[in-house]
């Protein structure tokens, strides 16, 4: 269990004032190891003198080190950006903004997040379709083949499914097999959580790659027939962008 006060106080000794900041990656997801770092995202906003004129500002901050002995590392963006992110349906920012895990900054996310769940859209499917893509590729070149990587095309393929078929955000693995019920999970997270320490003779990798290939025809369907719309709260994200540069939200 993640002590977020920890972090907390990480981040206010920072030269970064983010306007939130949450844990992503795999403590978000549910298998985290003792090993694991910690994988902060956050949202910042730059000077109004710096975005206003004809020179582009750096508009992401990663800040990389060592705290209470583990290893973290923080990726922010100009509210810009992030907004932007937000409305090119990028589920990275969605599993974000919607993390249960929040370090600081809980009154802006919510007001952000009614916002942003009214930016999500069938479109996410090609978020899911091309992160899962991009893992089935790691996982082919794997030798051997790791609980680590399939835990994580796992959790992307069931976010993705349950997110168009629900219009709800869930990256946490142990909570979407609640619903899924795949009897192999929990065995690949002790192996994960353990250091990998069950190795490749518990990996039927035959039956993985039938099961990985099987749900990816379910975000195939989920996604033809998704009840979700294709629009998105454009001009409210506007708004709050606007508030938040002209002052009116220093209080965050």
């Amino acid at each position: 269990m993640i002590d977020l006060t920890v972090w907390k106080n990480h981040v206010a000794g920072l030269e970064l004032r983010p306007l939130f900041v949450t844990v992503s990656g795999a403590h978000l997801y549910g298998f985290e190891s003792p090993d694991s770092d910690v994988d902060l995202r956050g949202c910042h906003l730059l000077p109004l003198r710096e975005v206003v004129g004809l020179k582009r500002p750096n508009e992401t901050t990663e800040i990389a080190g060592v705290h209470a002995g583990v290893e973290v590392d923080l990726v922010s963006h100009d509210a810009a950006k992030y907004f932007q992110l937000l409305a090119k349906n990028n589920g990275y920012v969605l599993e974000q903004i919607f993390s249960p895990l929040v370090v600081t900054g809980q009154e802006l996310l919510d007001r952000l997040r009614p916002i942003a769940a009214r930016c999500i859209t069938r479109f996410h499917y090609f978020h899911y379709r091309g992160f899962i893509g991009t893992q089935r590729k790691l996982l082919a070149k794997e030798e051997p083949k790791r609980a680590k990587s399939l835990l994580y095309a796992y959790r992307v393929l069931l976010t993705g499914i349950h997110l168009l078929r629900s219009g709800q955000v869930e990256a946490n693995l142990r909570r979407l097999n609640e619903r899924f019920q795949l009897p192999y999970i929990d065995e690949l997270i002790a192996a994960k959580t353990g250091g990998e320490r069950i190795g490749i003779p518990a990996l039927d990798w035959a039956l993985h790659d039938g099961e990985l290939t099987r749900l990816e025809q379910q975000l195939e369907s989920a996604f033809d027939s998704s009840p979700l719309g294709e629009q998105r709260d454009l001009t409210a994200l506007n708004e709050l962008l606007i508030e938040l540069r002209l002052g009116r939200g220093e209080h965050y």
